[in-house]
């Protein structure tokens, strides 16, 4: 039958793991809200969002989603961005201890929670970050979020401050005056002198 000939060509297309834009989709077909309804259907795509789809990728545990840099790369349409969690603060040694269920995505065009694939993105809109993790702009990124830790505020600002002159002060010199808020900035010029670090930015 030709409309199942069209939809097999569409579905071949697909590569599990992968995620999809609606509007990449319509290059493949004239039919393309049909045919989404159909790969839907058959299991070859999973809806993630309004417009955004998946293609679950066998695993030896059985069909897994997208991973969330492919769901947020193209729910972002490529646009830059860089996946955090407040979990890694726990590794600063710093005495955060508390788990959280959230991953935080900060990005130049979306801000808000988002349920992507069955799953929460906390999106925050920010002028400049890393291309990836360090333990600098963690620290750094820790300092900023204080007030959003559940931990005693000033127990974590000492801690933090004793690791300061452990970590790679010019590194760290540098990601504040990048990547701090007013007070983190203030904060780290503080620590970094004190640390014997000269003046901070």
């Amino acid at each position: 039958m030709e409309p199942m000939r069209k939809f097999d060509e569409f579905a071949r297309k697909l590569r599990p793991g992968k995620a999809y834009r609606r509007a990449d989709l319509a290059h493949w077909t004239t039919s393309v809200d049909r045919h989404l309804k159909q790969a839907v259907a058959a299991g070859v795509l999973t809806k993630a969002a309004g417009g955004l789809y998946y293609a679950p990728k066998q695993t030896a545990f059985g069909m897994a989603p997208a991973e969330d840099d492919k769901l947020v790369s193209t729910f972002l349409k490529g646009s830059p961005y860089l996946l955090a969690s407040p979990n890694a603060y726990n590794a600063l040694g710093v005495g955060t201890t508390q788990l959280h269920n959230k991953t935080v995505v900060y990005n130049h065009k979306r801000h808000g929670e988002f349920a992507l694939g069955g799953r929460t993105y906390d999106f925050r809109m920010k002028p400049a970050f890393p291309r990836k993790l360090s333990r600098e702009f963690l620290l750094v990124d820790l300092v900023n979020n204080l007030d959003q830790l559940g931990e005693d505020p000033q127990e974590v600002l000492e801690r933090v401050k004793d690791r300061v002159s452990a970590s790679d002060t010019a590194r760290l010199k540098k990601a504040a005056h990048a990547y701090g808020s007013e007070r983190a900035k203030k904060f780290f010029a503080r620590a970094l002198a004190e640390a014997g670090a000269g003046d901070a930015a």
